[in-house]
């Protein structure tokens, strides 16, 4: 059980002991909670508040103005599944993949690596988001990787580099894309 939003919950394996799959991830419930898999292990966190969200649509609303609308990419806000692996389903808060969107009409996931992806922290996330998602995320090769703190509207963004993340910026109000020439996200 979740208690107070601060916590979250995790088993390793399904009742049967195995690792958790995409399967087993269709079949949980929608009850308002976000699921993730992280390498076969689920994960369950509390809806994010008010101001986390806040803060993932004013991200979300920049990139869609400078990536989105010319066509060079699509902005998707959680929760959307990211099906990295067999046993990895996660949940970005913010994912901007390559193509357009009438690429992407019917699909209930995306499959392949966003070019950039942005979690925002909150008290449940914070050290995942910093630790197993990050691996994750640089092992399947998204290009881009930003983590912004909501209450300091600042952010640190993360570059792929030979298969590991290398810090770019800390503590920035601006942040800027190496993927994306000329994008720029104020989080003030």
């Amino acid at each position: 059980m979740l208690e107070s939003g601060l916590m979250f919950t995790t088993r390793a394996r399904t009742s049967s002991g195995r690792r958790w799959t995409y399967a087993d991830y269709c079949r949980l419930p929608a009850d308002g909670q976000r699921h993730e898999l992280l390498a076969g292990r689920h994960v369950v966190s509390p809806a994010p508040g008010i101001g986390h969200q806040a803060v993932v649509l004013q991200v979300g609303r920049r990139l869609a103005e400078q990536v989105q609308d010319p066509g060079d990419g699509v902005v998707l806000l959680a929760p959307v599944d990211l099906h990295l692996r067999p046993c990895t389903v996660l949940q970005p808060d913010v994912m901007v993949v390559m193509g357009r969107l009438g690429d992407f009409a019917g699909r209930a996931k995306i499959t392949s690596p966003p070019a950039l992806v942005v979690e925002v922290l909150s008290p449940s996330t914070s050290r995942r988001d910093r630790g197993a998602k990050s691996r994750l995320y640089a092992k399947a090769g998204v290009r881009e990787y930003w983590l912004v703190d909501p209450d300091t509207r600042t952010g640190d963004a993360f570059e792929l580099v030979d298969g590991s993340y290398v810090l770019r910026v800390r503590g920035a109000a601006v942040l800027a894309s190496v993927v994306f020439a000329g994008v720029r996200v104020d989080l003030r």
